[in-house]
């Protein structure tokens, strides 16, 4: 059983400090979230990239379509 611990030793023996460090909470300014999605999404929209997106996908699905054979 040695063994086994010495072999798993290098990589869950910090596993507490990572856990701690993925989960540090302290740095955060600004806790409303649905404020900077909407904030997100309306300089999503003005910068025109909506536009890219939906014709992105047009001329996906388009091009789907005309190689597809079936």
């Amino acid at each position: 059983m040695e063994n086994l611990n010495d072999l798993l030793l290098p990589f869950i023996g910090n596993l507490h400090q990572h856990i701690t460090l993925l989960a540090n909470y302290s740095n955060i300014k600004d806790p409303d979230i649905l404020e900077q999605m909407r904030l997100g999404w309306n300089h999503f929209v003005t910068t025109g990239q909506v536009w890219a997106l939906f014709i992105g996908v047009v001329v996906g699905y388009l091009f789907k379509s005309l190689s597809s054979f079936g």
